[in-house]
């Protein structure tokens, strides 16, 4: 029967999806624009390490511990609680989190030495300055964590309260502040590098000012106070403390692949960093955008006690995310080549450029599967409040990456084997799988999740649809000589009928086999037999 449920996290989802695909876009663009005017020159790896450190914390403590504890506790407010206890426990939150963020950015400008010797102590060994402008640019960027840490505190408030496409679209202001700051200062800039930490800090502070209008129209504008007596507010905190580690182990793999990279060839650190950016391109648009959206209506499901409402979103997501995921990783894996040269071969990035982040590009496409899994997997642990399980194979699924970037990268570099860094993307990959189906098997074994009927079909249907889907891009790809070889007019044209004939041929494969867009938006007949 009709599911009113689905219809509305499906739309909701293509709400965020779509402000998320504009932000992306103008990322393509920032990064088009690094390309063209930084390549993978030594500058590119000193910013992507200094941006890359707050930008982790911002993750492990703004998109991944503080959201998953706060948005289930504030739902339950919101269910349970008048406005004004909402609004209490909001600005008790405003104000302890913004006390505890300036004492942790205070502390990382003034370590800033021994954070870059910790993240890239290869710098530390080259005697170009690196390690020096590096530790310059860090303590221009650390206090990007303060204001995008608030800047996710509001974009959280705004989703339990069903306002999705703001949070969703301000990080578009990220990326116009660096293509200002790269196009229009950097080339006349004495130090180009500072310019752009300089303007990471601008930009921070611009995402938090345009939310704050956005709060004020559901009467929840900050009025921050310490509220650590607060029972919502500690038990937060408590809830924060294991999702620190548990829900962001994908960026504590990345930043030890940086580590590792350091190491490694001048350009490594870029040519992951471009094709991780390909990677995440759908990895935000849909996988990020889901979850968003089903942690709040997970939440409200478990506080009623809705154990089959529960189960069924999380059916719904997972069917979701194979009809999309599969293809995109699919796609992602076929069209490296020609995806990077197209949209990052220019000016300092070269060919050569495009052929070394092909490599990882096909790795982390791998793993893309594994990704949108955990992102979609962990809310029906943190909406029941438990951070726990999270963090027991979030630990398993980082020993397993560790482990294989050492099995991977050491034998790669002894025997001169041509882009060892793709053995960095290959290791994260991997332990994407091992973390998603830790978490898959234990929400089976504690009856959280029953899957729905007709999963074999379904899924057999999808796989089929897909073999369509590469064996006619893989017809039509030709060699990647001639991608970098041409022009940029002609690669753009090629490269979207090539996506055009890809989607094309996956819909009809799957409508062949009886897959209908209303399958998407019924909920399932029960648990699978």
């Amino acid at each position: 029967m009709s599911n009113p449920v689905s219809r509305t996290l499906l739309r909701s989802t293509s709400v965020v999806g779509g402000m998320t695909l504009v932000s992306r876009i103008s990322g393509f663009v920032r990064d088009v624009v690094f390309a063209r005017f930084l390549g993978a020159e030594p500058i590119m790896d000193v910013f992507l390490v200094a941006f890359k450190i707050p930008n982790f914390l911002r993750r492990l403590f703004a998109e991944g511990a503080f959201s998953q504890a706060f948005v289930p506790v504030l739902s339950e407010y919101s269910i349970r609680q008048e406005h004004r206890d909402i609004r209490e426990l909001a600005d008790g939150v405003w104000g302890t989190l913004g006390v505890a963020l300036f004492v942790v950015s205070a502390v990382g400008v003034l370590a800033a030495p021994v954070l870059i010797a910790v993240f890239a102590p290869g710098f530390l060994m080259e005697a170009d300055g690196r390690y020096e402008l590096a530790v310059q640019m860090l303590r221009l960027t650390f206090p990007y964590l303060l204001f995008i840490s608030l800047t996710a505190l509001a974009g959280s408030v705004l989703n339990t309260f069903g306002r999705f496409a703001v949070p969703a679209i301000t990080p578009v202001l990220l990326n116009l502040v660096l293509i200002g700051a790269v196009a229009g200062f950097a080339p006349s800039a004495e130090n180009p590098g500072l310019v752009l930490a300089l303007a990471v800090f601008v930009a921070g502070a611009v995402q938090l000012v345009f939310q704050l209008p956005f709060l004020a129209r559901v009467r929840m504008f900050p009025r921050p106070k310490w509220g650590w007596q607060h029972e919502g507010v500690r038990r937060i905190g408590r809830l924060m403390l294991p999702a620190i580690f548990g829900s962001s182990v994908a960026q504590i793999n990345l930043l030890f692949d940086t580590l590792i990279a350091s190491f490694l060839t001048v350009g490594s650190i870029s040519w992951l960093y471009y094709s991780d950016r390909l990677m995440e391109f759908p990895l935000g648009v849909f996988g990020i955008a889901l979850a968003t959206v089903i942690l709040p209506q997970l939440s409200r499901q478990h506080t009623e006690a809705s154990t089959d409402g529960f189960s069924d979103t999380l059916d719904w997501a997972l069917r979701l995310v194979c009809v999309i995921v599969i293809p995109a990783t699919v796609g992602l894996f076929v069209l490296s080549g020609p995806m990077l040269s197209t949209l990052f071969q220019y000016g300092e990035f070269a060919a050569g450029d495009v052929i070394m982040a092909r490599f990882s590009l096909m790795a982390y496409a791998f793993g893309l599967l594994g990704f949108t899994l955990v992102k979609v997997l962990a809310p029906g642990f943190f909406a029941r409040q438990d951070t726990k399980t999270p963090v027991r194979t979030g630990v398993i699924a980082l020993v397993t990456n560790m482990i294989l970037n050492v099995v991977f990268v050491v034998p790669m570099v002894m025997l001169g084997v041509t882009a060892p860094h793709a053995g960095l993307a290959l290791a994260t990959a991997i332990g994407a799988f091992v973390n998603a189906g830790l978490l898959f098997r234990q929400l089976r074994r504690d009856g959280v999740y029953r899957p729905g009927n007709g999963w074999r079909t379904f899924l057999l249907r999808i796989v089929l649809a897909n073999v369509v889907m590469a064996a006619v891009l893989l017809s039509q790809l030709g060699a990647l000589e001639t991608w970098t070889s041409a022009t940029w007019e002609q690669r753009a044209l090629k490269l979207a009928l090539l996506i055009i004939t890809g989607l094309a041929s996956y819909t009809a494969a799957l409508w062949i086999l009886g897959v209908r867009f209303r399958h998407l938006r019924t909920k399932p007949a029960g648990p699978a037999v």
